[in-house]
């Protein structure tokens, strides 16, 4: 595995960040790259990760074995965006800035990770036969996280059905999907896809990148641990495993309107349907009116009001005639 770069979007969470990259600096295997996306375009945020590159450098070296590099010899580059354009835009200017660099593989994450000290080690092995990796993530509590590694582009939902435990001798299961806490794809998988769309501001970004990346390469889950969660979430436990976490409004939203951008992209892809779609629509506002019941119950009103919001324009999306898909870079 040559050039691997990590790519970090943060948003005025400069203690959680420099959590994230004092893990780092424990990596068995050294980053080619240390890209990091400020949202918040802090003064603070570029202190601290202006410290974290000294010591990066320090530790790792310099980046002059890659003379053809654009960007200068150290590992870290810090970029402070001009407004806030939400995860999906910090992650589709990280990938875009790195792929520019010349990395030949992207570890993108948020903020509120810590990154477990052979999980790089871990991919770079899966590496020599995938394409495009999810690995296991620890939770908060220090406990499995539960993620659903597929998606029903037809419905626009994750398949709700979709077990996340691994029977003896399974080395990987095939997902279409992919999370931007822990995703790993290769420079070939963004050349044929583009970087990821930031018009989803947040929300499902990750997992259409997922289905799309499924449309050039396998992806695979694999069951070996490379990232653990930081930050705790309310949430209400749905059986032994799964769980409800609580969210905000301005989420609320965005899980409705991006239900739009994903059935453009399953249009592309011959996979959309109406009454599919309307049947995810309806397990969508189920589901998430249970959230708001279960945790987040002060927030009735509002939430139902924002969720109603993005449907409206998520219809308006999907009737767009001047909509266009990512394009690939390449």
């Amino acid at each position: 595995m040559r050039r691997a770069a990590i790519v970090i979007v943060t948003f005025k969470r400069q203690g959680l960040l420099a959590g994230l990259l004092e893990s780092v600096l424990s990596l068995t295997v050294a980053p080619w790259r240390i890209v990091v996306i400020d949202n918040e375009n802090s003064l603070e945020t570029s202190r601290i990760v202006g410290d974290y590159a000294r010591r990066f450098d320090v530790l790792w070296g310099l980046t002059t074995d890659d003379p053809d590099a654009q960007g200068g010899v150290s590992r870290t580059l810090y970029v402070g965006m001009e407004t806030n354009t939400g995860g999906s835009g910090g992650f589709s200017e990280g990938v875009r800035r790195a792929y520019e660099l010349g990395a030949e593989w992207f570890w993108v994450m948020d903020d509120d990770v810590a990154v477990e000290p052979q999980g790089l080690e871990v991919l770079a092995r899966w590496s020599d036969e995938a394409q495009a990796v999810m690995g296991l993530r620890k939770d908060f509590d220090g406990g499995h996280f539960f993620w659903q590694y597929r998606f029903w582009p037809r419905l626009a939902v994750y398949n709700p059905l979709s077990r996340d435990s691994w029977r003896p001798g399974e080395r990987f299961k095939l997902a279409n999907a992919l999370c931007f806490e822990g995703g790993f794809f290769s420079r070939g998988v963004v050349e044929k896809i583009g970087a990821p769309d930031p018009r989803f501001f947040i929300y499902f970004d990750d997992a259409l990148y997922g289905y799309l990346a499924s449309k050039v390469t396998p992806v695979y889950y694999v069951p070996e641990y490379v990232l653990s969660r930081r930050r705790e979430v309310a949430n209400q436990a749905v059986g032994s495993v799964r769980q409800l976490n609580s969210t905000s409004d301005m989420t609320r939203y965005y899980i409705t309107r991006n239900r739009g951008y994903l059935a453009r992209y399953a249009r592309l892809h011959g996979e959309y349907n109406p009454a599919g779609f309307a049947l995810g629509t309806l397990l969508t506002f189920a589901k998430e009116l249970i959230r708001l019941l279960a945790v987040d119950r002060e927030h009735l009103g509002s939430g139902m009001r924002r969720l109603w919001a993005g449907q409206r324009d998520a219809r308006k999306i999907l009737h767009d005639k001047t909509w266009e898909p990512m394009p690939p870079l390449a």
